[in-house]
């Protein structure tokens, strides 16, 4: 069966697309750091639950984080944990040969660390609540994941350039809302991490746009419009992303200040002159959706003050 027309570009896009990936991961390996999940971890902390080791049961007020951070640090573990999904997604689109394969092997490894720091931290201090944990994390990794747009490279792409700077956005407010300084250092540290794959992904999908400006003007449209995080999926997702909004970690000002805008602007989305057809019609739409999310950002930021203050007049 011969290959669509779709297809066919998408591949030939990949293979032009090679040395730029050898480049974005020689650059990465260059800056990333080694760590160790064990060295962020207070294990003095720790002590047996109840169960077979007849240990202490878990209670809420042995959890010293705040219930916004407990439910931001359970959303962001949950997210981590459907790594095996993320892996067959990224891999079915850039494939596992040559340095793409080696971009993906090596991106789920260091996600890996994440996952694994953030469960051994929050079991150890006893931060959540690891039955409920556990039964969610079975759920939430049985519903598997699927990527919004299937298997489109320019798509796929675009998405993880903004959901990798949203991911280190919430990681690092995470941290600072959880009042612990072992929990800010490990946020931290994941964060980090975070901003190099956002770097590696941001600067493919710009050289990407070198190469089909129309194309990929079409595909970052698309994205930002239909954004969602990857943990969605999530038992009691809208309960627990409304309690985080309302704590500012991560809500519609933060998306649009310092995740949407400044992808945008570095890839000089606004002052292109190569685009024509859908690709200029992508960019009008881009351009208004961005105004509505600035207002609705403006509407929630006004009546979250607004509560905020009648919450503290009740308490007056």
């Amino acid at each position: 069966m011969s290959e669509s027309p779709e297809k066919k570009f998408q591949h030939g896009l990949v293979r032009e697309l090679e040395q730029v990936v050898e480049k974005e991961l020689d650059r990465h390996l260059s800056m990333a750091k080694e760590w160790f999940p064990h060295q962020y971890v207070p294990w003095s902390e720790g002590r047996d639950f109840d169960g077979p080791l007849g240990g202490e049961e878990w209670s809420l007020e042995q959890s010293k984080v705040s219930q916004e951070a407990r439910e931001s640090l359970i959303v962001n573990l949950l997210t981590e944990d459907n790594l095996p999904g993320y892996h067959n997604a990224i891999a079915t689109v850039y494939g596992q040969e040559g340095a793409w394969g080696s971009w993906v092997n090596r991106w789920t490894a260091e996600e890996n660390r994440h996952g694994i720091v953030l469960r051994d931290y929050l079991t150890v201090t006893r931060a959540v609540d690891p039955i409920a944990l556990e039964r969610a994390r079975m759920q939430h990794m049985e519903q598997g994941y699927a990527a919004t747009h299937g298997d489109s490279f320019l798509h796929g792409t675009a998405y993880v350039s903004f959901q990798e700077l949203a991911t280190r956005v919430s990681h690092r407010n995470t941290g600072k809302a959880s009042g612990d300084p072992v929990c800010e250092q490990m946020m931290a540290r994941i964060a980090a991490d975070e901003n190099l794959h956002m770097i590696f992904y941001r600067n493919l999908l710009g050289a990407a746009l070198e190469i089909a400006p129309n194309e990929t003007m079409r595909a970052i449209t698309d994205v930002v419009k239909a954004f969602e995080m990857p943990g969605t999926g999530i038992p009691g997702f809208l309960k627990k992303s409304v309690i985080i909004a309302n704590a500012g970690i991560y809500d519609l000002r933060l998306h649009h200040d310092d995740v949407v805008v400044p992808v945008l602007r570095k890839w000089k989305v606004w002052d292109r002159t190569d685009l024509n057809g859908d690709g200029d019609k992508a960019r009008e739409e881009l351009g208004e959706f961005l105004a509505q999310l600035d207002a609705a950002a403006t509407k929630f930021e006004t009546r979250r003050e607004e509560r905020r203050a009648r919450q503290a007049a009740r308490k007056s």
